[in-house]
């Protein structure tokens, strides 16, 4: 009896020591799995939203409709606090592809390439690629006129594969749209001639059809990224896909049912807590006519917008923002159908911010906390695991995109570039960060919608009222100072964000190191609207703002 006693407790002994040996074996694999995947290559999708302000549900907005996003945010980190280095899609989206800055590139407007100072610049892109990588793209990465095909993507769209009755839509759904915008159009052509063609002449400023989301470009695209998404994963390597949505860019046309989400009371509501007058004591310089949106047929040429306008333009953007947020859950959604999701980093940016009313201008194109600031979320697997949202108050920055997506790609990190890979903040969203978001804009006031200095053309359209009052506000502002050359061609505003500040230094390009003509200081801590400079009130701060920015672009 003692014998098969001893015996069985042997037995027990070595049936533990096996249990243990196993689970210890099963965690080793585990780690080694886990380390397995932590550092093979990912696939990366790429998601870009023109126009797009932080005006989303994952941002605190109590209007807009964007679930699809939102639920992106719930398995990712959001950054509150991304901004892009200019407020105007050309140059933010080089600076972003590339990794440097617009002074960098000396891409400070949309009229320009971007690799017409450094011509073997290496995109993000070329980057993953160089890496082993097919790289393709359906909708907006790259500006319009700049897609760097041959250099930056390998694997063509599946436009072979689109049902024949499905063709890339015009801008308009509706016929007699896009007629009154052909004869609006040639009306601006007869009057103007040559200087038409830089962007007058636009049909409306907004379309709410009753179609299918296919009827419109982004829907269309979503239609094309589908079919383009399972050719990648098909072809059995890693992939980086951008998928770039053109909408909430101008004109603000969204298929009806966007439209019908939204209660024209509660968007009355948000106008009317929008703080419509330029900052006290701001730059004349800061803010610009709502050129863009006055190309439109019907928006006013010069005199203020109605409120019944007003209404109907935020209730399009929203529109479109739902819009577009239904495309993007298309693709999620097809990362999934295609069993990659789990494989996958989603990296979702806007190019820049939008005024919709906001110190009394509509378009993009300031200095501000409103045209700079961007919704910027990052899901990966890592972020999806833990099944909880993360937030970080990081100052962050467009730059940063490209640094970051190799290194969580698992790819080697870029030697060029200008940002700072964000991994870490994902990690720990409470790591201590930069102490400052460097953003620019030249002369807004004297700049085309495209940050192009004004054409003598420009002064001869119906711009030409609105051109003489800005120049006037400024010659009243600087009498000793005034140049109208100077201004146009040679001013850049430089707008350093910190935790507490928005400093915005006008200086001369051609002298950085001369005094600025004008410096803005807004308090965050009692003023996140930035409704009054308090720079004369508190110049110990702007010296020390100061001093940082000059390191900054020198």
């Amino acid at each position: 009896m003692k014998h098969n006693l001893s015996k069985l407790i042997a037995i027990v002994v070595g049936m533990s020591l096996v249990a243990g040996c196993q689970q210890q074996a099963s965690k080793q694999d585990a780690e080694v799995k886990q380390t397995v995947e932590q550092t093979q290559p990912r696939n990366v999708l790429f998601i870009s939203i023109d126009d797009l302000r932080p005006e989303i549900g994952a941002y605190g907005s109590p209007i807009a409709k964007t679930p699809n996003i939102d639920a992106l945010a719930s398995k990712g980190i959001t950054f509150t606090r991304a901004y892009a280095q200019q407020a105007i899609c050309g140059p933010s989206r080089a600076s972003i592809m590339t990794g440097l800055r617009p002074d960098t590139l000396e891409v400070t407007h949309n009229y320009v390439k971007f690799r017409h100072k450094f011509r073997d610049v290496k995109t993000i892109p070329q980057h993953f690629m160089q890496n082993g990588y097919n790289a393709s793209y359906v909708g907006k990465i790259f500006h319009h006129g700049d897609k760097d095909e041959e250099n930056s993507w390998n694997f063509p769209q599946a436009t072979h594969l689109m049902p024949e009755d499905m063709q890339s839509p015009p801008i308009y759904a509706l016929e007699s749209n896009n007629k009154l915008r052909d004869e609006y159009k040639k009306l601006m052509f007869a009057k103007y001639g040559e200087q038409a063609k830089y962007g007058l002449g636009r049909g409306p400023a907004t379309e709410g059809a009753d179609v299918p989301d296919y009827e419109y470009i982004d829907g269309y695209n979503a239609e094309l990224g589908e079919r383009t998404l399972a050719e990648l994963v098909k072809a059995g390597k890693p992939f980086f896909f951008g998928f770039g949505m053109n909408k909430p860019h101008l004109p603000w046309i969204a298929p009806k049912k966007y439209w019908d989400m939204y209660d024209e009371e509660a968007v009355k509501a948000t106008l009317a807590q929008t703080r419509q007058v330029a900052p006290k004591d701001g730059a004349a310089m800061g803010l610009h006519a709502s050129f863009e949106l006055r190309t439109f047929s019907d928006v006013p040429n010069t005199e203020a917008i109605p409120d019944e306008l007003a209404l109907q333009l935020k209730h399009s953007y929203l529109a479109c923002v739902s819009y577009v947020d239904e495309q993007i859950g298309r693709i999620i959604q097809a990362l999934k159908d295609q069993g990659v999701y789990d494989n996958t980093v989603i990296i979702l940016w806007s190019d820049h911010g939008f005024h919709l009313g906001d110190m009394g201008i509509w378009g993009k194109a300031s200095n501000y906390e409103i045209a700079t600031r961007v919704p910027f979320i990052i899901s990966t697997p890592e972020t999806r695991a833990q099944g909880q949202a993360l937030k970080t108050d990081a100052l962050v920055e467009l730059l940063d995109i490209y640094p970051t997506a190799a290194e969580l790609a698992n790819i080697p990190m870029p030697t060029h570039t200008e940002g700072t890979s964000l991994k870490p903040l994902l990690d720990n969203p409470n790591t201590k960060w930069k102490e400052s978001a460097l953003s620019q804009f030249p002369t807004p006031a004297l700049r085309e919608w495209g940050a192009f200095p004004l054409r003598p053309g420009m002064r001869e359209t119906y711009f030409g009222e609105l051109i003489v009052q800005v120049e006037q506000s400024i010659e009243q502002q600087f009498p000793h100072l005034w140049d109208k050359e100077t201004f146009e061609q040679n001013v850049m505003g430089y707008s350093l964000r910190t935790d507490d500040y928005r400093l915005i230094a006008w200086m001369n390009s051609q002298d950085k190191s001369a005094e600025p003509f004008y410096v803005e200081l807004y308090d965050h801590r009692v003023d996140p609207a930035e409704s009054t400079n308090v720079a004369t009130k508190q110049t110990q701060q702007v010296a020390r703002l100061m001093q940082i920015l000059r390191t900054r672009i020198n």
